[in-house]
């Protein structure tokens, strides 16, 4: 999470974005509170929402096929370089989608990542792949969370202590199937790298999309009561999300 190619920067993203599709809103402002406080239509926040998952998936998934390609013994090194690119990739597009509905910076005044926020981001994790007794509990992060400080306690007295231990069991339930996945998929050359790219999509595209819906229906987000536009993308990643 302290990476500088996982970290998104909440002022840089959101500027670039509002200049590319909304350059009449309140940028300043936009920054300062939400997209949606600044005026900018919820139409535009959907865009820039979908815009985001698109592209990380799509990089997610290539890194994923190139990763693939190889096969045979370069599996040793590849399975676990393409886990790490992957949840690399879960914790850009959070940070991404947070920001455009509503959220605070991630990171602290030093521009870091701190275990709280790393506690904040698994629970974000939780919601994008499903495990559904965080649901609750991740709206009141939200609700909470927004503010750019949190006091800083032992990690083990928090609230955020038991949910995120439930988060990671059932992360480590799912990166074992993955690893078994990709691991036989990519036994074959060539043909691995479309596995594993095809695998990487499947559960990312779908489970980003979980997450955007999420976030859009918290009350921080400003367009909770807006009805979101019907589009093709969305239809095919909840039909995704289903099967």
């Amino acid at each position: 999470a302290s990476l500088r190619a996982v970290k998104i920067d909440r002022d840089v993203f959101l500027r670039t974005e509002l200049r590319k599709r909304c350059p009449d809103a309140d940028i300043d402002l936009a920054l300062k509170a939400t997209p949606a406080e600044a005026g900018v239509p919820a139409e535009a926040i959907d865009e820039i929402a979908r815009a985001a998952v698109d592209l990380e998936t799509k990089k997610c998934a290539a890194l994923s096929f190139l990763s693939g390609i190889p096969g045979g013994a370069a599996l040793a090194a590849t399975v676990p370089a393409d886990l790490a690119q992957y949840f690399a990739h879960v914790m850009r597009i959070e940070q991404k989608l947070a920001y455009i509905y509503g959220w605070q910076t991630f990171l602290d005044d030093d521009d870091e990542v701190d275990d709280e926020t790393v506690m904040q981001l698994v629970v974000l994790m939780g919601v994008m792949m499903g495990v559904g007794s965080v649901s609750k509990f991740a709206m009141n992060v939200a609700q909470a969370g927004v503010v750019k400080t949190i006091q800083r306690q032992a990690l083990t007295k928090t609230t955020f202590y038991p949910i995120m231990k439930s988060v990671l069991r059932v992360l480590g339930v799912n990166l074992t199937k993955q690893t078994f996945a990709k691991t036989v998929g990519k036994v074959v050359p060539v043909v691995g790298g479309a596995v594993s790219g095809g695998l990487t999509y499947a559960s990312f595209k779908p489970g980003a999309e979980r997450l955007r819906r999420y976030l859009r229906a918290l009350p921080v987000s400003g367009v909770s009561d807006v009805p979101e536009a019907a589009n093709e993308d969305s239809g095919l990643s909840i039909v995704a999300e289903k099967a």
